[in-house]
Order: C-alpha cells, then sequence, then structure tokens
C-alpha cells in the first residue's frame, strides 16, 4: 500500500495558488486510478500539514518507503520537477510540520517547481507563494503535473 499526500490550503480562495501545487497534482491523480495506493488532498492549512500526514500514516501503517507527498517547491523553476526519497526543499512550512510530526524527512517528496519570479523583483517566497497562477503559467503546470503524475505512476510500478 502506497499513501500519496498532496499540501495544500483548504477553501475556494486557494484553489488557484502556487501553494496548492500538491492539491491541483492529486486532482490529476485521482483520475488515474491506482488500486495499490491511498490518494488524498491534505483539509488543514500548510502549516499544519503534520497531523494530517501523520494520522493517515499511522491509520495505514505505512512505511516511510511507501509515503509520497507532492508539494510546491520555489528551489525549482516553474515547469520543472523532481522526485526524490529523503530530500525536499530548503525551507517549507509544511514539510517541516511533515518531518516533524513522523520525525524524519525520509520520506518522496514530490516537488514541484513554482519559481517563475522575475530576477529584478523577487517577491518574498511566504508572499509568492500565495499568488495565483497566471493564465500562461497555469499552462505551463498542467503540463509538468502530467508529467510528473506518469513519473511517479512508473515509480509505484518499480516499488511495489
Amino acid at each position: 500500500m502506497k499513501l500519496i499526500i498532496g499540501l495544500g490550503n483548504p477553501g475556494v480562495g486557494y484553489i488557484r495558488t502556487r501553494h496548492n501545487v500538491g492539491h491541483l497534482m492529486i486532482n490529476k491523480l485521482r483520475d488515474m486510478r491506482y488500486s495499490n495506493a491511498v490518494i488524498r488532498k491534505t483539509d488543514v492549512f500548510m502549516n499544519e500539514s503534520g497531523s494530517f500526514v501523520k494520522s493517515l500514516y499511522t491509520k495505514y501503517g505505512i512505511k516511510n518507503f511507501d509515503l509520497y507527498v507532492i508539494h510546491d517547491d520555489l528551489d525549482i523553476p516553474l515547469g520543472e520537477f523532481k522526485i526524490q526519497f529523503g530530500r525536499g526543499p530548503k525551507d517549507h512550512n509544511g514539510l517541516k510540520s511533515v518531518d516533524k510530526a513522523l520525525g524524519t524527512d525520509e520520506y518522496w517528496h514530490v516537488r514541484i517547481g513554482i519559481d517563475n519570479r522575475p530576477e529584478n523583483s523577487r517577491p518574498m517566497g511566504e508572499e509568492y507563494v500565495l499568488q495565483n497562477f497566471s493564465d500562461e503559467e497555469r499552462t505551463v503546470l498542467d503540463k509538468v503535473i502530467k508529467a510528473a503524475c506518469k513519473k511517479l505512476e512508473t515509480l509505484l510500478k518499480n516499488t511495489d
């Protein structure tokens, strides 16, 4: 059994924000129907993600190698992604919450790049992640989510 959790913020006002990339990818994954995976979106605010992840992790008796957390990543440019075990961004409050709740950062990180800030006027990360994607950015994001879903599907098949 695999546990795949997309991080984000609840509520209509956050649906199109950069911080909700995890929720957006979960929408796509649900269309793919995995028989060996529990797929969920967090229903708490980003900074409280740990309690949500820990409750499902415990409920299903998941091992670290079977946990996949999907999240936005300001260390990666928009249009790129990485799937890595035990490697997340340098600073992400949602992941800090998850790491604290689990007592480890040793799980799969599905890192979806969101950084598209102009070099000459870079807003602070805390402000930037709560902004909506532009229509052009959303087109790029849709492609990267599709690619990340395919890569995750391959990885899930190879780790059974």
